[in-house]
């Protein structure tokens, strides 16, 4: 009777007169050995749901390792570009600061030259003297408004996210700028010797700084920004020779004013 309850029972869960033990082989596997046939069936149910269960467990631990490996890696690649990114800013950044200081620290040695009642021209008479003055005024005024523009390049970069090709376009700003300033330094010490060797270095700086912000390397090639940093050295060296810069004298600080969408645009920012 148990082996009949067992095909019936069986003939419930599976169907026909096969028993619960589907893999057990024919009809007398639930009754075999004693067993109820409603017990097979249990058997069978709760082998079928282990199976199942395991299989289920398999594939979500696969998944999500999968998932954690898929999400490990994209992750680590943008960490190691932010980093990459931070590295080149941090370069780019030393670079503009250093152009800036330059520029600031030229317009306040051409305003102590003025207000020490100096100028760098001959003046031969009333109209030699006048004509003097105003060329001291613009040389003061071009130098200034230099200072300024470096930096406002200087402000832009500090203000936005690192972008390595931004960063070094705000770099070649500020280091054009520090070269309009070292001209007008030449142009108030008279064409001195010290002051064409600056201003040649500041140039050359500025070119630099061109070069590795260039299309094609956008601020990322190490060896152009190696060689721009080593002309930024080579020119405020050439600046505290000429006595542009002071050693240990505090860069002035240099108001930005109001910057508009028609300097940006101006600026390439």
């Amino acid at each position: 009777m148990h082996g009949v309850g067992g095909a019936a029972g069986a003939g419930g869960a599976a169907g026909a007169e096969s028993t619960a033990g589907a893999k057990g082989g024919a009809e007398g596997t639930a009754g075999a050995e004693g067993a109820a046939g409603a017990e097979g069936t249990a058997g069978a149910k709760g082998g079928v749901t282990a199976g199942a269960e395991a299989k289920v467990a398999g594939a979500g631990a696969g998944a999500g390792a999968g998932a954690g490996a898929g999400a490990a890696g994209p992750k680590g690649g943008v960490e190691a570009e932010d980093t990459a990114g931070g590295v080149l800013r941090a370069g780019h950044a030393a670079r503009a600061r250093s152009a800036a200081a330059r520029a600031a620290a030229v317009s306040r040695y051409i305003e102590r030259g003025r207000a020490a009642g100096g100028t760098s021209e001959a003046d031969g008479g009333a109209g030699g003297a006048s004509e003097a003055a105003d060329v001291d005024e613009g040389v003061v005024w071009k130098a200034a408004h230099a200072a300024r523009v470096s930096a406002q390049a200087v402000a832009v970069l500090a203000e936005t996210d690192p972008d390595p090709a931004a960063d070094s376009r705000c770099a070649r700003n500020a280091a054009a700028s520090a070269a309009q300033a070292a001209r007008m330094g030449q142009i108030h010490d008279g064409d001195s010797e010290l002051a064409v060797a600056a201003c040649a270095a500041a140039l050359k700086a500025a070119q630099s700084a061109g070069a590795a912000s260039k299309a094609g390397e956008l601020g990322a090639n190490q060896e152009l920004n190696a060689a721009a940093d080593a002309a930024e050295a080579a020119a405020v060296a050439a600046a505290e020779r000429a006595g542009w810069v002071r050693p240990g004298e505090e860069a002035p600080r240099v108001a930005t004013g109001v910057r508009s969408g028609e300097l940006m645009r101006m600026l390439h920012l």
